[in-house]
């Protein structure tokens, strides 16, 4: 269940740093909206580094499409792999 306070309850803070867990980020709202979100550091850099792994392989998947993909074979001897 999500954790949503009042962005109100700020005024009291420990309180509210005291409700986030890993995992369980603690949503603040003003005028009965969803505005701010309050996460653990963990959760935020494991976020940052999802976003841009996925912007990489976006990118490598445009290089593919106009490019042209490798073959496995080309890809292991790029790397130093090739089986001998």
């Amino acid at each position: 269940m999500p954790n949503i306070k009042p962005v109100s309850d700020l005024r009291n803070y420990n309180e509210v740093l005291r409700d986030i867990d890993v995992g369980q980020p603690v949503f603040l709202t003003k005028n009965g909206r969803g505005r701010y979100a309050i996460l653990d550091i963990h959760d935020y850099e494991k976020t940052q580094a999802a976003l841009k792994l996925m912007a990489e392989l976006a990118q490598g998947e445009a290089s593919g499409k106009q490019q042209g993909w490798l073959t496995a074979d080309e890809v292991e001897a790029a790397l130093g792999l090739a089986h001998e």
